[in-house]
């Protein structure tokens, strides 16, 4: 409690000399300093008269305090004096500290500080605990920013290195979009070069089909020339009747040959007659006809197809031969089945004579600039048509080995002709059929893949579809949807995107070459595998014909190969 009254007065002092050497110093400053100044004087001076009977009092209890430890100190200092005299000491003591602790209980300031001191006490208590918490929370908080400390420089290392990481990246994506600049730039350029180099590719082949036909329209107005030369010198003389029949032995007996002789006759009696008239006429003839086919009267006449009654399920090889440089693409029987056309990448047609179950060597058809896709032979037998991989479709004429071109557009990979429309396969995985009245496509058969070939029935009821997913699928033209047919076999799997497959000329049978070498025939009425003919072909097979006649079947494979099956 004297520690309380002594800072008390040391602040109340300390307060008025404060206020004495502001009201000195700052005089000047203005009235509101002075005029605070002397508040806080009045305020000490009313405060010091209240307090001033507690404080003489509080010193006297002080002071009697200290008598009484002072007495108490000296009585345990000096314990061998005589015991009655210590005893009457201490009991005059002890009155004197009983009369001078009543005198202070019955004031009732003593009372008063009492109190005052021991509510001092327990906020004191109250403070201590509050500080102690404080300063465990405090420890703790230091604690906390410590460990906050170190994570903020752990993150700021991290945000370091991805800033550093970021900016290589940056500087990574910068070179790579100006990498891709480049190459945009480049591509345009180059798609720019490819458009030039595309059309004057266009342009020139454009100038060699034009020169090429018109180098075939010239030969053909040779022969023509020609051949009316030979009509006007047979025109000028004479022949008897007698005279064809003279040599017997060097005619066929055949009536077909007899007929055809007969013909010769008549006509050539006929220009003996009236030569000028009948040359008049043949001139008219070749006149109307040039500049629109380059067929002879010959290959306009329609030649008998024969119809195959049943065909030849193969079991046996008749022959296997090297057939071309390199691999073959595509195999046509022609309709009379005593001629054989194969294409390859080696951009040659060649012609092969069926006799006696061999095939033998007839002619080579060149004039292409890219490999063959597919060959066909029209329908006299007399003209073949081939497609390339350079987008051309090239026309030969058998007794002609300059073929005439065309440039055509097409992306689908094969084509048949039914009546009064065209059907189409695709690699969308789409079968279109087209109107040829309407122009335009009229239908749309869906497929589990690739369409790699077509091929229609000779009665063209049925069409034969290859694709992809290694199933054939047999589709009735009457019926279209509805009449779908699927055809699989284990082991069968189609090679490429150009695998043809045919259906045999009677259509009770199909037959396809595997990417495993073999061919496979199925029976179409059951569904089921008729046979498997392996071992002969040593890469995937491209492509299988069935001879109209139903006697034989040629396969071609991507080796160069080609086999001829009977079951002879």
């Amino acid at each position: 409690m004297a520690t309380v009254t002594v800072n008390t007065r040391r602040v109340m002092t300390d307060v008025a000399g404060v206020s004495e050497r502001s009201g000195r110093g700052e005089a000047p400053a203005g009235g509101w300093k002075r005029h605070i100044v002397r508040e806080l004087k009045h305020r000490d001076v009313t405060q010091h008269d209240m307090f001033r009977d507690l404080i003489r009092f509080y010193t006297r209890l002080l002071q009697k305090t200290s008598l009484t430890k002072g007495m108490l100190s000296c009585s345990v200092r000096q314990p061998s004096c005589d015991s009655s005299s210590s005893i009457s000491s201490l009991l005059l003591q002890n009155d004197q500290l009983k009369k001078t602790i009543g005198e202070v209980r019955d004031t009732p300031a003593t009372h008063l500080l009492a109190f005052q001191v021991v509510e001092l006490q327990q906020q004191i208590k109250i403070k201590e605990c509050v500080l102690e918490e404080q300063h465990a929370r405090l420890g703790e908080e230091e604690s906390q920013r410590v460990g906050a400390l170190d994570v903020r420089q752990e993150l700021q290392k991290r945000v370091e290195q991805v800033q550093e990481e970021n900016g290589a990246l940056k500087m990574e994506y910068d070179s790579l979009l100006e990498r891709q600049r480049r190459a945009e730039t480049s591509l345009r350029e180059e798609k720019v070069k490819e458009g030039h180099l595309l059309e004057d590719m266009i342009r020139l082949k454009q100038q060699a089909a034009a020169r090429m036909n018109s180098r075939n329209e010239r030969r053909s107005r040779a022969r023509e020339a020609n051949l009316q030369k030979d009509l006007q010198t047979a025109a000028r003389s004479k022949v008897t009747i007698n005279s064809l029949f003279s040599t017997p032995t060097s005619r066929s007996t055949s009536p077909k040959n007899e007929s055809t002789e007969r013909g010769h006759a008549r006509l050539f009696r006929s220009a003996s007659a009236t030569s000028p008239r009948i040359l008049k006429s043949i001139k008219e003839l070749f006149g109307k006809r040039r500049g629109h086919s380059v067929c002879s009267l010959e290959e306009d006449l329609l030649c008998p197809v024969g119809i195959c009654l049943s065909a030849r399920v193969p079991v046996r090889v008749l022959q296997v031969l090297e057939a071309h440089e390199q691999g073959i693409n595509a195999v046509r029987f022609s309709c009379s089945s005593d001629l054989l056309a194969t294409g390859g990448t080696d951009r040659v047609i060649k012609l092969w004579e069926v006799r006696a179950g061999s095939l033998t060597h007839r002619a080579t058809l060149d004039g292409s600039t890219e490999g063959i896709t597919s060959v066909e032979f029209d329908p006299t037998g007399l003209r073949i048509l081939a497609a390339s991989y350079d987008k051309s479709a090239l026309l030969w004429r058998l007794d002609d080995p300059v073929p005439k071109v065309a440039d055509v557009a097409s992306y689908c990979s094969d084509l048949v002709c039914a009546e009064n429309c065209i059907i189409s396969g695709h690699y969308d995985s789409k079968i279109r059929v087209w109107d040829t009245r309407t122009v335009g496509c009229v239908q749309e058969l869906p497929t589990q893949g690739k369409v790699t070939s077509l091929d229609i029935s000779s009665d063209h009821r049925q069409l034969l579809s290859c694709c992809r997913d290694d199933c054939l699928q047999l589709v009735d033209l009457r019926r279209w949807s509805n009449g779908r047919m699927c055809f699989r076999a284990d082991g069968f799997k189609c090679g490429s995107d150009s695998t043809k497959a045919v259906i045999s000329p009677d259509g009770c049978f199909m037959a396809a070459g595997s990417a495993d070498g073999a061919v496979y025939i199925w029976n179409v009425s059951n569904g089921n595998l008729e046979t498997r003919l392996p071992d002969k072909h040593s890469s995937s097979i491209s492509a299988v014909s069935w001879s109209l006649s139903g006697e034989y079947v040629v396969s071609v494979d991507k080796s160069r190969w080609a086999v001829l099956w009977s079951d002879i």
